[in-house]
């Protein structure tokens, strides 16, 4: 049995859940998970389906054109993959190494369906920590004479190592334009605050002198406009009067972990669907 994951979006109408049931039951496949949500402001449908097929009955080639007809008949947006395959993975970071660890750590146990097929970096301080996993390190410098090379660097690294998602795992430098849009939907980045409050530099220097009582940190898709990208995924955590910014920092960096990992972890689940400016995220 091949397990699938279906993943699609439409203009919403009836019938659209039957005609997917009906493809799968017509390749005598069992459906052992199915979501979905109606977004009445966008008038669109989202879906995710999870499958068990024979692959006596139907290899992907049948599977897809199956579902590839119900596709055309609704207008639909969507993508088929294997339950449980790594997605590969390029992580960027600076020098904190808090989400690196906790990302490497936590596909080395196999925890996160990723495959991290290089450790990108400006600065060499996190070498150690990927050659203590066995990651690939790539430095790529990067100076404000030099910043269209380093992302030339980083795309023909994309198209090496085939890998279809960008983590930014404090990786402190802002991505150009022109890279957003070529990697669109496929960058995640942890922003260190509970966006959109406090957005750029020094957010926990800034929360401090605002006397805030939550700490957050934001996972969300990179675009063009400076943190403003569809968020995936946020948590906090309250803090007192009496904390210091090191204590604000430290707190943080264990949200900033927790938040990344699971948005990487349901990216590569295929949980994630994009509508628009927001995300629907199937947990």
């Amino acid at each position: 049995m091949t397990r699938w994951v279906l993943t699609l979006s439409c203009p919403d109408r009836p019938g659209i859940v039957a005609a997917v049931a009906g493809a799968l039951a017509g390749l005598a496949g069992n459906i052992t998970e199915s979501q979905q949500f109606g977004a009445a402001e966008s008038g669109r449908f989202f879906m995710r389906v999870e499958a068990e097929i024979d692959e006596a009955v139907a290899d992907r080639a049948t599977v897809e054109a199956a579902l590839g007809a119900v596709a055309e008949q609704f207008g639909m947006d969507w993508s088929l993959d294997v339950v449980g395959r790594p997605v590969r993975t390029v992580v960027m970071v600076s020098t904190a190494s808090h989400c690196l660890h906790d990302l490497a750590y936590q596909q080395r146990s196999g925890r996160l369906e990723v495959d991290i097929v290089a450790v990108v970096s400006n600065h060499e301080a996190l070498r150690p920590i990927a050659d203590f996993y066995g990651l690939p390190f790539h430095h790529v410098p990067v100076t404000r004479d030099t910043k269209a090379e380093a992302e030339a660097a980083l795309l023909r690294l994309v198209e090496e190592t085939e890998a279809e998602l960008v983590v930014l795992a404090r990786y402190m430098q802002i991505l150009s334009d022109d890279l957003c849009r070529a990697l669109a939907g496929r960058v995640i980045n942890i922003h260190h605050s509970f966006l959109p409050s406090f957005k750029g530099a020094r957010p926990y220097a800034q929360a401090h002198q605002r006397g805030v009582k939550l700490i957050g940190a934001t996972a969300h898709y990179a675009t063009a406009d400076l943190d403003e990208g569809p968020i995936i995924e946020q948590d906090v955590e309250r803090v007192e009067h009496g904390d210091t910014v090191a204590e604000l920092q430290a707190m943080g960096e264990d949200v900033e972990r927790r938040v990344l990992a699971r948005a990487v972890r349901w990216h590569a689940e295929h949980r994630v669907l994009l509508d628009g400016g927001r995300t629907v995220v199937f947990r």
